[in-house]
């Protein structure tokens, strides 16, 4: 194989503009590599971009980070908006059922209440079902120890009721999956711990919501979480990174001086000395470079499209259901698997919006049924998805509602933001891992892979992930000869 010509040279490419992408193009620009991050959609972010609805700066995607470990607070302190860091309101959310609308747990974690006995566990769940849960207390700690779903775990500690009433809707909410089928240790990496030190479910979620900064199990940013990729994709350019929109790789192919040839779909062909693949349509060229990943597909995640509404509706100012309402499978009357009444949530966009003005958002499509009708992404479009949202919402919320209320819309589609936990799913990322731990003999291009489709769904997880795959690649020293 003879070395073909390139159009340019890299000390390392990142193939992908996401949250992962952009952090670790961020790691590799510290160590000194000249990098360039190319993304195909018309902006940086993926699903933590931003969006203008009727003159607010919005969230198009994700909204909140898990607080677990202060992974995520850290990172943004790093990176100089720690200042920015802010709690949810205190006004909590609720859960919409077909036996009726009830509290979520003020202080549960995925669903899970760490006091199984109290007011609003007793509202949702009928004195039957927290009498169950309550037996969690005194179950010896052999019960549920073999288990490794959630779903599993929580039905074997506390019953039936507290699965299907409230960990199903959170965890369809939050993940798009269903707890029987995820990991108990993927979801919440420190509950196992916990629960084996506690030697009760409740009492291990009352442990990690103790440890989680500011007593809250999620936070967000002053102005919203899409200032984190904004501020991620200046600080690249800042330290001589070049990010490069609607532009894809699709093709990589090792050359004989140890460095990998990137095509590009404008026609251009990248030398870089390392690459970064920070996407799920990326596999292809993992494929390409390491053995064994040949016929590895990875599941098409839930296909998830977000509702977001600008109403006039000062009847909402006393935020009739707290933040949001999760809704659970066995409620026939909407179709949105969540609402979150964000001027509720946040108090900085309540103050933007200004008084009577709010934003509520729902969310349709789970990872395990199939999604709404084929709605366009942006703003505008799906006509009959925006006037479901308004039904939706009218009866998640509890208050009429009506188009005239309705200065603003958009619609956003995701697709593979939400991997689902399927067993074909972890296959893939099992063979990947693999292929990058061990590349084949003579292989001498540094390559490594993140994104939330090899991590897990999370900030917390995707932020770690992505600056360990960029130091893989950089190893002890980082030479630079482009």
């Amino acid at each position: 194989m003879s070395e073909r010509a390139a159009d340019e040279e890299w000390g390392a490419v990142v193939v992908g503009g996401g949250l992962a992408g952009l952090v670790a193009a961020r790691e590799l620009l510290r160590a000194g590599v000249r990098t360039l991050v190319v993304e195909g959609r018309d902006a940086v972010g993926g699903a933590v971009r931003g969006h203008v609805v009727g003159g607010l700066t919005l969230d198009a995607g994700a909204e909140s980070f898990a607080t677990r470990g202060g992974t995520v607070a850290a990172y943004v302190d790093e990176l100089g908006i720690g200042d920015r860091v802010v709690a949810p309101s205190a006004r909590g959310s609720w859960v919409h059922l077909a036996s009726g609308d009830g509290p979520l747990p003020r202080t549960g974690l995925l669903g899970i209440p760490s006091r199984p006995w109290a007011a609003d566990v007793r509202r949702t769940l009928g004195i039957l079902g927290a009498a169950r849960a309550s037996l969690d207390l005194v179950l010896p700690s052999r019960v549920g120890a073999g288990t490794t779903t959630l779903g599993g775990l929580v039905r074997a500690r506390m019953g039936a009721r507290v699965v299907d009433r409230l960990v199903r809707p959170v965890v369809g909410g939050v993940h798009a999956a269903d707890p029987d089928e995820l990991a108990v240790d993927a979801v919440s990496p420190g509950l196992p711990a916990a629960l084996r030190s506690s030697r009760s479910l409740a009492r291990a979620v009352r442990s990690l919501r103790a440890a989680a900064p500011a007593g809250s199990a999620v936070q967000g940013l002053e102005g919203g979480l899409h200032v984190l990729v904004e501020t991620l994709a200046a600080q690249v350019s800042d330290l001589g990174g070049s990010i490069r929109t609607r532009t894809r790789a699709t093709g990589a192919e090792p050359q004989p001086s140890g460095t990998v040839l990137v095509e590009l779909s404008d026609g251009t062909n990248v030398r870089a000395q390392r690459l970064v693949v920070a996407t799920p349509q990326g596999l292809p060229l993992l494929a390409s470079l390491l053995p064994g990943l040949d016929g590895v597909a990875l599941d098409d995640g839930a296909d998830v499209r977000l509702v977001t509404l600008v109403l006039d509706a000062p009847e909402l100012d006393a935020a009739p259901r707290g933040t949001g309402v999760l809704v659970g499978r066995d409620a026939s009357d909407v179709r949105a698997k969540a609402l979150t009444h964000a001027t509720a949530k946040w108090p900085w966009l309540a103050a933007q919006a200004g008084p009577g003005r709010h934003v509520v958002r729902l969310s349709y499509g789970r990872g395990d049924e199939p999604g709404t009708p084929d709605v366009p992404q942006g703003a505008g479009g799906g006509p009959e998805l925006v006037a479901q949202a308004l039904a939706d919402a009218s009866v998640l919320l509890g208050v009429p509602l009506t188009d005239r209320q309705v200065t603003a819309t958009a619609v956003v589609r995701w697709t593979q933001a939400l991997p689902r936990p399927s067993a074909r799913h972890r296959d893939a990322v099992a063979s990947v891992r693999a292929a990058l731990a061990a590349p084949a003999d003579g292989t001498t291009v540094p390559v490594a892979a993140c994104g939330a489709w090899l991590a897990g769904n999370g900030i917390a997880s995707v932020i770690p992930d992505a600056v360990a795959a960029a130091r893989c690649v950089v190893g002890p020293t980082a030479e630079n000869s482009f």
